[in-house]
């Protein structure tokens, strides 16, 4: 029986789950976009920290002081595997109740953006032991497992059975507004951590915004897993439903100073369209404009 519960409870429990991965030295192009494990000395001055991003102007500075190689934890392997038997490939036609498959492809960029290497898998299963198949094959190559169903209940109860055959594993239904439920666990003779997400593509992501990002993060072994948040004031009024959280697709200001919420928050492209979400608490029904109001920065990219 799924139970609802807030996103902290779920994070927390999640992080346990993950740990930053060893590191060990690597050439200096190799150790490009990964995170030095190490605080970096010239002499006695400190000039590069632990958890820092390992970009062109460190590896220009570990040049420039004799270092041809950097302490550098690897990018974690992610494996997104999205199962369902009316999930078409994108390109295919579609034929009566099937949908295209759409949560793999939205969710293995995103692992890449975050900086860790990812694996895609569309898997048409028949029963738990097929779906166990492709589930087992990957576990050689994942610190990581993502994974999507459709829509409806069916495949995401499929997956669940699947799950709990393989590993130990806990359902939960999220306290978000049009959220859905989620499983996590470990799995595997390694106990590989693993997280199911909701088949709607933009509760998925916003899924993963919150809990799967910061244990990418986690293990590379950042800095600061979350991502940024500031205050802004709402150019217009917003409503959400008081009795759960919601994370409304806005888009922040240039000068970080006010944020408009995107019309059709029922739509996909609210997705692309976003560069920030609104934190919207509970209890919180009816905002009005020009009410302080928590945003998380996305990106900084300004329409």
């Amino acid at each position: 029986m799924s139970e609802r519960a807030r996103v902290d409870e779920v994070l927390t429990a999640l992080l346990e789950l993950c740990k930053p991965l060893e590191h060990f030295d690597m050439p200096l192009l190799d150790a490009h976009d990964a995170t030095l494990a190490e605080d970096i000395y010239a002499g006695e001055r400190l000039v590069m920290k632990a958890g820092t991003r390992i970009r062109a102007t460190q590896i220009g500075l570990a040049a420039s002081i004799g270092l041809d190689h950097l302490p550098t934890r690897p990018h974690p392997r992610v494996v997104v595997i999205s199962a369902g038997p009316d999930l078409v490939e994108p390109g295919l036609p579609l034929k009566s109740d099937e949908e295209y498959e759409t949560n793999s492809w939205l969710l293995t960029t995103a692992v890449r953006e975050v900086g860790a290497v990812a694996y895609r898998v569309h898997s048409i299963p028949d029963d738990e032991d097929e779906l166990q198949g492709v589930i087992e094959d990957q576990l050689v190559r994942a610190d990581l497992i993502i994974i999507s169903g459709e829509r409806h209940d069916d495949s995401f109860d499929l997956i669940t059975r699947t799950l709990q055959r393989i590993g130990e594993i806990s359902t939960v239904e999220i306290a978000i507004e049009s959220s859905g439920r989620h499983n996590y666990g470990v799995i595997g003779p390694d106990k590989t951590p693993v997280v199911t997400l909701p088949g709607d593509p933009i509760a998925a992501y916003i899924s993963f915004e919150l809990l799967i990002r910061p244990m990418i993060r986690t293990m590379l072994g950042t800095a600061n897993i979350h991502r940024p948040s500031v205050k802004a004031k709402l150019e217009k009024a917003l409503s959400s439903s008081g009795g759960m959280r919601s994370y409304v697709r806005a888009v922040l200001s240039a000068d970080g100073k006010s944020v408009s919420p995107l019309s059709s928050q029922d739509e996909q492209a609210t997705l692309s369209d976003a560069n920030c979400f609104i934190a919207v608490p509970e209890g919180e029904t009816k905002l009005v404009a020009g009410t302080e109001v928590t945003v998380v920065v996305l990106e900084r990219r300004y329409l």
